[in-house]
């Protein structure tokens, strides 16, 4: 563990939350979906689907 440390700590790979974009429903298309009401609005790049409020009733949407 300490040779870890010298040589610059853990780096992000496979099983370790490293890879971008490698769970289902990440990436650039699709859309974004409201749980509660069903309201569809396209996905925007660079911002989360579970950080945008529904427009029409408020409750966080999620990646279609």
């Amino acid at each position: 563990m300490f040779s870890r440390l010298l040589r610059g700590g853990r780096r992000g790979g496979p099983g370790r939350g490293g890879g971008r974009g490698t769970k289902p429903g990440s990436g650039p298309g699709g859309n974004c979906l409201c749980p509660q009401c069903g309201h569809r609005e396209p996905h925007r790049i660079g911002q989360r689907c579970m950080d945008i409020a529904c427009p029409k009733c408020g409750t966080l949407m999620i990646k279609e």
